[in-house]
């Protein structure tokens, strides 16, 4: 049987603890990875306390997963970029069930997308969409209600990375 690799092996460990009830242990550990450079091999690590120490965004929108409206909050995506001098033309992003989906980086605007670390105020299990979801102000515009927008609000976030 193959070797998980580490931080691998720590998502998987931390959704299950969110599947079994154990969100106050998950959220306080939950790490979003972040490989700022193509052939970067040891990434960034941010916790949820490190990116709330970030600038933040909020907002409220309806989505197509979530009833009524929502207010998510956390760091716009462009501002967590910027604190780890990323280098790369597009932005990776991967969820804790290997759902991955490629972002230019020239379409990243100043305040939108946001790495949601809440959401209603309250950090998000991984029942809930969490431990970080890329979200856009959905109703703000028509633009972020299209295909492209949808596909690329992956929930369940784990790691970013930069892409030549």
């Amino acid at each position: 049987m193959p070797i998980l690799h580490h931080s691998r092996l720590t998502a998987s460990i931390l959704a299950c603890m969110w599947l079994q009830g154990a969100p106050a242990i998950a959220q306080s550990a939950a790490v979003l990875e972040l490989h700022s450079k193509p052939s970067q091999t040891e990434p960034h690590h941010f916790s949820l306390e490190g990116l709330d120490e970030l600038h933040q965004v909020e907002f409220s929108t309806t989505t197509l997963w979530t009833d009524g409206t929502v207010t998510f909050s956390g760091v716009p995506l462009k501002a967590l970029l910027e604190e780890v001098e990323f280098q790369g033309q597009t932005v990776e992003l991967v969820a804790l069930n290997d759902y991955s989906i490629s972002l230019p980086i020239d379409e990243i605007e100043d305040e939108v997308p946001i790495v949601a670390t809440r959401m209603d105020g309250a950090p998000m299990s991984v029942r809930m969409k969490g431990p970080f979801w890329l979200v856009f102000p959905y109703d703000r515009h028509p633009k972020y209600r299209t295909d492209t927008m949808y596909a690329r609000s992956i929930w369940q976030l784990f790691r970013i990375k930069a892409v030549d």
